[in-house]
C-alpha cells in the first residue's frame, strides 16, 4: 500500500503541473492539502516537491487556490523537516502576504501557519512590525475566529514591546496624508 501512496501522489501532482482546468487545479490542490494533514504522507510530499507548489502557488490570482495552499502549508509545518524548509526557503514573506486576503479562511491559515513556523531564529520574521500591527486589526475583527487567534498571536509569540510599538505606530499613520510640518 506505501508504493500506492506515492504513485497516488505523484499522480495527483502531476495532474495539476498539467491541467489547464482551474476548478481541476482547485480539486487537486485540496486534495494535496487534505494529504498534508497526515504525518504518513510528509516524506512523500518533500520527494514530490508539494512545498514549493505550495509556497509558488501562494502567489497565484485565484483566492481558492492561495487558499488551499496555505492550509498545505499549515498542515506541513508542524513537522520539523518541513518548518526547516519553509524557512530556508524565504516561505514567510509569501506566507505573510496572505494575511491581506479577503478570505477568512486563508487568513486563518496564514497567522497559524506563522504561529507554527516561529522559532528562536525566524521569530524577528514571523513577528515582524507589520505582522504584528496587522494581529492588532485582527483582535478587533467582527470574526470571533480571528479575534481570538490573533489576540493568542499576540499574546503567545510577541513580546509586550513588540505590541506596544505596533499600538505607537498605529496611532500615529495616517497612510498617504503626509503629516503637517511644524
Amino acid at each position: 500500500m506505501e508504493l500506492g501512496r506515492l504513485e497516488y501522489l505523484q499522480a495527483l501532482v502531476t495532474e495539476f503541473q498539467v491541467t489547464d482546468s482551474p476548478e481541476a487545479k482547485e480539486q487537486v490542490l485540496a486534495n494535496l492539502a487534505n494529504f498534508a494533514y497526515d504525518p504518513k504522507n510528509y516524506e512523500y510530499l518533500r520527494q514530490l516537491q508539494v512545498l514549493d507548489l505550495f509556497l509558488d502557488t501562494l502567489t497565484e490570482d485565484n483566492d481558492t487556490l492561495v487558499e488551499f495552499a496555505i492550509g498545505g502549508l499549515c498542515n506541513l509545518c508542524l513537522d520539523k523537516t518541513n518548518k526547516d524548509y519553509i524557512l530556508e526557503a524565504n516561505g514567510v514573506e509569501p506566507i505573510i502576504n496572505c494575511l491581506s486576503s479577503s478570505n477568512e479562511e486563508t487568513v486563518m491559515s496564514a497567522v497559524t501557519t506563522l504561529m507554527y513556523l516561529t522559532t528562536p531564529q525566524s521569530r524577528q520574521q514571523t513577528t515582524a512590525l507589520p505582522v504584528v500591527e496587522c494581529m492588532l486589526r485582527f483582535s478587533l475583527s467582527a470574526s470571533r475566529r480571528l479575534s481570538n487567534l490573533a489576540t493568542i498571536f499576540l499574546e503567545d509569540y510577541c513580546t509586550p514591546l513588540q505590541v506596544e510599538e505596533a499600538r505607537n505606530l498605529s496611532k500615529h499613520t495616517a497612510v498617504g496624508i503626509p503629516l503637517p510640518k511644524d
